[in-house]
């Protein structure tokens, strides 16, 4: 099989990146705010662009160090932000690989602010989606062809609403068969510059679920992500397409309810909120402790985030602080968390997907009215389809070659194409090597060989079957015998003859409609047909009838259970019965004994009426 055909026929491959790519995680730390005494004192200082300390909890006159990828203090600006950890994660998008932005931290520690920010300074998300459209535009050219779409959703509740086209209705999570994480419904927009972008994101914004709490005016109540997909197409052959994905993720700060003073419905969303970042940490926990199970099922939050934490993507997480003492045990509990997230490790990998090139068989443009025959594909469309059935990359393995050398390469096969759809015909500009046809030739003659020697055998046993009929028609064995049979020598076996009474004993008749017929008295007995069945005379079967009955009202327990279909508990109950009600008037009286249905006395007679006349076997 050549390399052409192996990628053909794979609709999706896995290129696999060389290092694996562990969560890289950095800080924030917000702007002080209040006076700077007492509560609003700061416990948070940086030490330098990586570590920074925090007061111990047990004695404030020593402090717990902290080092992450990065730190930002309280001058760090949106674009410092941006350009030290998020840029650099834009690149793999354009590789076919997934990224992922995801600010974490308690509310009011400002990671809407560094999501979205403001006009006058733009958060990560307005930047990258800038930035990324501005990178497929540049990238766009002749060998890969780029397009960018957008969604935008929240977890509110748990429950996944659509926010560009809003509506009640909870959107399900699911997962493919390579195990991407899908989210069907969701409304997906393609966007071309950054004014679609703003066009469509802004009006999403305001459907997302705010409410004011006593530490936050315009609190977040809900997780926001917004999906920007990143599909390319090769501009040849094999013509593959990728798929990347960019999630940028806005959670919900966790809530302290004694501080927040939420009541109601408020309560209620807090609940939801710290109950889902709790199963995050669960997440993380059984990611660095390499346990069988990782809880994304247990939250809707996780299971988005499945190919963000363990996954397939490069991951950066924001933890955002606050430096003030009421916000010590917040900001602790984040550091934790970030300190835990940056241990664990992703593996991403570049998504490919290749489209079946096998060539498509047309009719005649000019044979639309000549009938059944004109949907025959032309000999020249025929031919055509064979030589573009053996392009140059199912000649040359292209993996083992340089990147450069297979572009050469891929390019000559489109001028090859090109050439021959002007009407030029020939062969390849390279042939396949002698060997290989040779070997090619070799195998097909043992194919037709082999074929040949099967069809003169299958021959010569279809004659032997059928000299063999011809000879024996009569001593056909059964399909399945249950003994052994054991073939005795030919000897000529004297037939007692019948009387006049016993030979008129049984009339044989079809269950089918038809003319009777009588049976033959040399045929086998192994042979009988299964569409005739036999029927006493009636002055015989009246005879048998009261031959039964007699038995049934004079019997003993013991004449009874001889009886065939008649055992040792169905003849106490006939003797019981007998002894009740007296004699039977007719045999299909036994249908009033408890337990003996009309089904089992029809039966019971069919299998005694024989074998109560005397001479003849009855019929089991």
């Amino acid at each position: 099989m050549t390399t052409h055909q192996r990628l053909s026929q794979a609709e999706f491959r896995r290129v696999p990146v060389k290092a694996q790519a562990r969560v890289r995680v950095c800080v924030r730390l917000r702007p002080g705010v209040g006076t700077g005494q007492g509560q609003d004192a700061p416990c948070v200082r940086g030490v330098d662009s990586r570590s920074l300390e925090i007061l111990n909890w047990r004695n404030e006159m020593e402090t717990m160090k902290y080092q992450f990828d990065a730190f930002y203090g309280e001058k760090a600006t949106q674009n410092d932000i941006y350009v030290g950890s998020v840029q650099p994660v834009l690149c793999h998008l354009l590789e076919g690989q997934n990224a992922s932005i995801l600010a974490y931290g308690p509310t009011g520690a400002g990671k809407t602010h560094t999501m979205l920010g403001s006009p006058d300074q733009p958060g990560v998300i307005p930047r990258a989606v800038r930035d990324l459209l501005q990178m497929t535009r540049n990238a766009s050219g002749d060998e890969w062809k780029y397009s960018v779409s957008m969604s935008y959703l929240e977890i509110y509740q748990e429950k996944v609403l659509d926010l560009l086209e809003p509506s009640l209705h909870d959107l399900p999570i699911r997962e493919d068969r390579n195990h991407h994480i899908l989210v069907p419904g969701l409304t997906q927009k393609e966007i071309t510059s950054f004014s679609d972008f703003e066009s469509l994101f802004l009006p999403a914004s305001c459907n997302r679920t705010v409410a004011s709490t006593q530490l936050n005016q315009r609190s977040s109540r809900s997780h926001a992500v917004l999906l920007v997909w990143v599909s390319q197409t090769q501009g040849w052959p094999p013509y593959a397409r990728r798929a990347a994905k960019l999630c940028l993720i806005d959670l919900a700060g966790s809530e302290d309810n004694r501080r927040t003073g939420n009541k109601g419905l408020r309560l209620k969303e807090s609940g939801a909120i710290n109950t889902s970042l709790f199963v995050l940490s669960k997440v993380v926990d059984a990611l660095n402790q390499g346990l069988p199970r990782v809880p994304y099922r247990d939250s809707k939050l996780t299971r988005l985030l499945q190919d963000s934490l363990g996954g397939t993507a490069h991951s950066v997480i924001i933890a955002n602080i606050a430096p003030e003492k009421r916000y010590y045990y917040d900001t602790l509990t984040s550091l934790n968390f970030a300190a835990k997230s940056k241990e664990v490790v992703n593996k991403p990998f570049t998504q490919e997907t290749l489209p079946d090139m096998g060539a498509a068989k047309r009719p005649c443009a000019d044979a639309s009215d000549a009938g059944p025959e004109a949907k025959r594909p032309c000999i020249e469309e025929e031919h055509q389809a064979e030589v573009e059935e053996k392009p140059l990359s199912s000649l040359i393995p292209l993996e083992n070659l340089q990147p450069a050398v297979a572009q050469r390469l891929l390019r000559l096969e489109a001028l090859e194409k090109d050439h021959a759809r002007a009407g030029s015909h020939g062969l390849p500009l390279l042939n396949t090597p002698r060997s290989e046809r040779l070997g090619l030739v070799k195998q097909l003659e043992e194919t037709r060989q082999k074929l040949k020697a099967l069809e003169e055998r299958q021959l010569e046993m279809e004659a032997k079957a059928i000299q063999s009929n011809e000879q024996a028609p009569a001593l056909q064995m059964p399909a399945k015998l249950r003994k052994k049979a054991v073939v005795l020598p030919l000897q000529k076996v004297q037939t007692p003859e019948k009387t006049q009474e016993e030979d008129s004993v049984t009339i044989v008749q079809q269950k089918k409609r038809g003319r009777k017929k009588k049976t033959s008295t040399s045929s086998c007995e192994n042979e009988a047909p299964t569409e005739w069945e036999m029927a006493l005379r009636p002055d015989l079967l009246a005879r048998s009838k009261g031959n039964i009955l007699a038995l049934l009202n004079t019997g003993s327990e013991k004449d009874l259970i001889a009886l065939h279909r008649i055992g040792k508990k169905k003849a106490r109950l006939i003797v019981a019965w007998r002894d009740l009600h007296g004699s039977f008037e007719k045999v299909e009286d036994l249908e009033k004994i408890e337990g003996v249905s009309a089904k089992q006395a029809a039966s019971f007679l069919k299998a005694n009426i024989l074998s109560s006349f005397g001479s003849l076997q009855p019929l089991n």
